[in-house]
């Protein structure tokens, strides 16, 4: 299992627990919404949990429930800046499909990585 981080959403990581003045690193997860059945969910990580894994790349951590593991098994953590905006972005090899406005993802089990 893991999670890659690249440098750009590594420094905006820090960047972020360095303005809040607290935190161990960015919490990624998974809840069911969106027209594809699947949303990223972001927080940030202040504690890590006996059901969470960690992943560190480039100076940052990410931390995920061990149950999101399956859907984001190899995930890419990215951020970019798009004109005006600054969002984080993710390569997901398991995701099936993605809906229109990619906001959310599909994820079938049997197409999961193992």
């Amino acid at each position: 299992m893991s999670i890659s981080v690249t440098q750009a959403a590594a420094d905006r990581i820090r960047r972020q627990l360095a303005e809040r003045g607290q935190g161990i690193g960015l919490r990624v997860g998974v809840t069911t919404t969106g027209c594809s059945g699947n949303a990223y969910k972001l927080d940030y990580a202040d504690e890590i949990g006996e059901h969470d894994v960690t992943f560190e790349e480039n100076g940052a951590t990410v931390v995920v429930a061990r149950r999101d593991l399956p859907m984001l098994d190899g995930l890419r953590v990215d951020f970019r800046r798009e004109g005006l905006n600054e969002v984080y972005r993710f390569d997901n090899p398991n995701a099936t499909g993605l809906c229109g406005c990619g906001e959310s993802f599909h994820y079938q089990e049997e197409n999961a990585a193992t």
